[in-house]
């Protein structure tokens, strides 16, 4: 029982921080949407969060735990001794990527960044697409929250029993 308190626990922190890594990204890319230079004198690129999912199969974990079987001495079946450790599960993990799509070209040749032709280079960010992450990370990690708490609602109605 316990150990599938804290799996649920691991799990759901483990999508708390994807989405305060998600959220992060969202911030830093609306705080530089209009900064036409950089460290580097280029133009803000859009920071991407690519998640990847580590599907959790019990069944082959236990296939992994290399079990110990034992013959007992008056010929009975043996037993199996799990290891003694227990590790949460990894379901989700994270990269942070630049977004490689091309900069936003605007026609303004007064502006001190516009090159030859006239035209600045802004970041590759969408106001309204980094909105939406957010609201969708935001939601995401209120799903966690809630689930946090169940476990914490289950586990002391458990003790009240």
């Amino acid at each position: 029982m316990a150990g599938n308190i804290f799996t649920s626990l691991a799990i759901s922190a483990q999508g708390l921080a994807v989405q305060r890594q998600r959220l992060t990204s969202v911030a830093k890319n609306l705080a530089n949407a209009d900064a036409t230079r950089g460290p580097n004198g280029e133009p803000y690129r859009r920071e991407i969060v690519l998640l990847r999912a580590h599907p959790a199969d019990a069944f082959e974990q236990a296939l992994g735990a290399q079990l110990r079987l034992q013959q007992t001495s008056t010929g009975h079946a043996p037993t199996i001794e799990p290891p003694h450790r227990w590790t949460p599960p990894r379901v989700v993990s994270s990269t942070v990527v630049q977004d490689p799509s091309p900069f936003r070209l605007v026609y303004d040749p007064s502006h001190p960044d516009a090159d030859a032709r006239g035209y600045v280079r802004y970041p590759n960010v969408n106001v309204v697409t980094e909105m939406v992450e957010l609201i969708s990370a935001q939601r995401a990690f209120e799903a966690n929250t809630a689930v946090i708490n169940a476990v914490k609602s289950i586990a002391r109605d458990s003790l009240e029993i």
